[in-house]
This record gives C-alpha cells, structure tokens and sequence, in this order.
C-alpha cells in the first residue's frame, strides 16, 4: 500500500451552485444582456430545452445552443471584458461557507481546484482575485477572435469532471483529496475522493 504524503492534497471544487449560491450561466446572461433578453431567448430556446428535459437531446447540446444563442458572434475581447467584470458579481453571490472553506484549504497549503461545467472565461478572473490558480471547465471556440457559439472541449459535467482532473493529476494514489459539490454532474467526482461533501461544508 502507498503511503500517502500528507503535503499532497488536493481539494476540487464545482463552482455553480457551491462556490456560488446561483447557476451563473443564467447570471452571467443576465449580467451581459439583461433580463428581458434572457426571457425572450428562453422563450425562442423553448422547444430545445423541452427536448432537452425529455430526454431527447444531452445537457451538453442544449448547453451549447443556448450559448450560441446569446455569444455567437461577439468579439472575445469584448466577450473578456464582461468576463473581468462580472468577477465583482461572483463576490455578491458567493456562498460564505465555500468561501470560508476555501480560506481553510489555503491556510492548510493545500492545492485547491475549481472544477466546472461553466464556462471557463467567466470562472477565471474571480478565480485569479481569490488565489486559486487552476480552473477546469467548459471551453468555447475562437475563431479570428470571435466567438463561433461552438464548444472547444466536452462539457465539463458528469463523469468528464472525473477525466479532466484524472487527466493533470493520473495517479490518484499519491494524493488525497477533497471534493465538494452540489448536484448530480459532481456525483462522479465525489466518489472518487477521500473526503467528499454533497451540498455542506
């Protein structure tokens, strides 16, 4: 059996309704293009996401064209700069008790990791102001620096959450760690650590 060091841990959080006490996909909406525009892209968006809770189509298409829906076009500089911004919004709506157990785990010296099915752009600024230095998410494709309304990677839920830490960080045994989630996508993640929190602290 492989001793494990006890420097090497490692604590994964998911980010959307965890770290933060809202899906910020919906915010993040509302923060570049308002409310009244996201109810009308909803209503237009409707028979996707009806096929989407019967099943019909995956979490990751109807994701995606909802995305496309609202960035397709916009140039990333632009699409970066509401990004930077919107960090000061994840400050309002960050859940205190994350927060205070992120503050643990880097007091500790332990590595910690924000592991998302959001969008990567807008998790990084608030991720770079709180300290934490590795964000895995969903990535979106560029092209001629516009935004193609395409995904660059798999949607960062469910079992991918598993494969992208699994991918940096492959030999599970030399390290501990904690994870903390809130939903079913983190029920993989959960169970491949030592110490696994579902929605507490």
């Amino acid at each position: 059996m492989k001793i494990v060091e006890e420097s090497r841990i490692i604590a994964v959080f998911d980010f959307d309704g965890t770290i933060t006490v809202k899906d910020t996909l919906f915010d993040f909406i509302v923060f570049c293009h308002g409310g009244w525009k996201l109810v009308a892209g909803l209503l237009i968006l409707s028979p996707i996401l009806v096929l989407f809770k019967l099943g019909f189509i995956t979490n990751e298409s109807a994701k995606q064209r909802m995305f496309s829906f609202f960035f397709k076009g916009k140039k990333k500089p632009d699409f970066d700069l509401y990004c930077q911004r919107y960090s000061r919004r994840i400050d309002e709506i960050t859940n205190l008790e994350a927060a205070d157990k992120i503050k643990w785990h880097q007091s500790e010296g332990h590595q910690i990791i924000i592991i998302s099915a959001s969008i990567v752009d807008w998790i990084k600024p608030w991720a770079n102001t709180s300290n934490i230095e590795e964000v895995i998410g969903t990535q979106i494709e560029i092209k001629d620096n516009i935004i193609t309304g395409r995904f660059a990677s798999k949607n960062c839920y469910g079992r991918e959450k598993v494969n992208r830490l699994l991918a940096l960080y492959p030999d599970r045994d030399s390290y501990k760690l904690y994870a903390y989630g809130d939903s079913s996508g983190d029920k993989e993640l959960l169970s491949i650590a030592d110490y696994p929190f579902y929605r507490k602290f």
